[in-house]
């Protein structure tokens, strides 16, 4: 590169250098929840919902407005990406001791919203940029003037102040949102007993890992150390420090945590953590999950009946009863359980779209017209729920309509962002309905939108082989 800068393509070789000094820093705060698995479960949204309110309000914001997503990723970690969504590792979750600790880090999330410290993060981009884009320029200098190593240092080292330099923007983004989620939990009446416990134990893991603790100025956050020391006096002065999270909030958390944990970690963990000697609610409920991913219908629906016989008309544990059944190749057997599950549930579209599934899986064509009739419901209740997309199509399919059947897979496809397979089901949407009706109208929604992303990626795909890979700034996995 060098050479062929000396030899008079200072252009090319300084747009080059451009590109990789942007592209790093741009680097720096993508956030890849796209390609990441979202889990979606009826009983954890709804606690989310619940727990999250009172702090959404206290941050001046409408709870309507709000999205609480919880990703399927094993780290402790929380995260925003832009908009009004607050990302959760499940790793988060199935971590935390009780539904305070959590809280917490929701309200330091909408500190990060409220803050708009996304849009933000051009101005620490644009400032380290700077820096980086000058450096390159004088050291470019030095190359022309045949001080070649002065030239690579000068770059170096500009590329060190330039990196320390947005670390530093990122850590006072991460402070300013610690007191702002102080500030919510405090109007909110919620205790910040939660959030320091929080905080500690994330340090507990970084001293087990050998993360050092010397200093945070090669981190994107501040040390825990530091962040319970800003926190710590104005949460023990709040009026709310003892209040108690509400037993029956408590409760439900505790049911969900053992719920995602059965769900989501190996069983022989779970079987460790929930021993059978612990009958509890929580552990028999995570148990159950284990079971029935280990492939063990009998112990699995023995767990659910055990639960079902304290409380039978609790949506959450009919839904389990009807899923274990159904995917043990029982449908019929599972839809009394799923049918009141959604009427408990109030048509819960998540659990709603389950019992659509059992229903076309009896595969008695007399449930059909029940079947696409819930799942028409749910999509209009849910419109973002890519399995109910495929099971209506599926009912299309089986009742011969193939313009919406292929309308359905488009609406999937569209939503699992796979826009090739988008345009493809929605052009052949567009042959199989009459013109200009709406869902003829909607396929050809699709397939605008679906060229556009193609093209969109193939315009950063060519931009993407010109330009190296960037660096990635130090970040602790145990951190949020």
């Amino acid at each position: 590169m060098v050479q062929t800068f000396a030899r008079g393509a200072p252009g090319v070789l300084l747009v080059r250098l451009l590109m990789i000094a942007a592209v790093a820093f741009v680097a720096l705060v993508a956030r890849p929840a796209a390609a990441q698995s979202i889990l979606r479960d009826a009983e954890t949204e709804a606690l989310l919902r619940d727990a999250s309110a009172p702090l959404i309000q206290a941050a001046g914001l409408r709870p309507q407005d709000v999205r609480l997503v919880l990703i399927h990723d094993d780290s402790i970690n929380a995260f925003v990406a832009g908009g009004q969504i607050v990302y959760i590792h499940s790793g988060l979750l199935t971590r935390a001791d009780n539904l305070n600790e959590v809280q917490g880090v929701i309200a330091h999330e909408l500190g990060h919203v409220v803050g708009g410290h996304i849009i933000r993060s051009t101005e620490g981009i644009q400032q380290a940029t700077s820096i980086s884009i000058l450096s390159l320029i004088i050291g470019a200098a030095a190359m022309l003037a045949g001080a070649g190593p002065a030239g690579a240092a000068i770059m170096g080292l500009g590329q060190q102040v330039a990196m320390s330099q947005f670390l530093a923007f990122t850590r006072t983004q991460e402070s300013s949102a610690d007191q702002a989620g102080a500030s919510y939990l405090a109007r909110a009446g919620i205790s910040g007993r939660g959030s320091l416990e929080f905080f500690g134990k994330l340090q507990n893991m970084e001293f087990r890992y050998n993360i050092p603790q010397e200093n945070s100025y090669q981190r994107t956050h501040p040390l825990n150390s530091e962040r319970m020391a800003a926190l710590e006096n104005s949460y023990r002065n709040d009026p709310a420090w003892d209040t108690p999270t509400p037993p029956a909030l408590e409760a439900r958390f505790q049911r969900i945590r053992a719920k995602l944990a059965g769900y989501v970690d190996e069983p022989e963990r779970v079987f460790h953590r929930y021993p059978e000697s612990d009958q509890s609610v929580p552990a028999r409920y995570a148990r159950a999950y284990a079971w029935h991913r280990s492939a063990h219908p009998d112990r699995a629906l023995a767990a659910a009946e055990s639960l079902l016989a304290e409380a039978p008309h609790d949506a959450y544990f009919l839904e389990l009863k009807g899923q274990i059944l159904l995917e043990s190749g029982r449908p019929d057997e599972a839809l009394a359980a799923l049918r009141e599950a959604v009427a408990r549930s109030r048509n819960e579209p998540l659990i709603a779209s389950i019992f659509g599934h059992a229903l076309i899986a009896t595969e008695d064509p007399g449930n059909f017209e029940e079947a696409e009739r819930v799942l028409r419901t749910v999509v209009q209740r849910d419109h973002e729920n890519p399995f109910a997309w495929y099971q209506l199509g599926v009912v299309y399919d089986r009742k011969g309509d193939i313009g919406r059947a292929s309308l359905a897979t488009a609406e999937r496809y569209s939503l699992m962002r796979q826009p090739q397979l988008a345009m493809v089901s929605a052009q052949n949407a567009m042959a199989g309905i009459p013109t200009g009706t709406p869902d003829w109208i909607r396929a050809q929604d699709i397939l605008m939108v679906s060229r556009n992303e193609i093209e969109r990626r193939g315009r950063r795909n060519r931009r993407a082989t010109d330009t190296p890979a960037a660096p990635v700034a130090p970040r602790s996995i145990f951190q949020y």
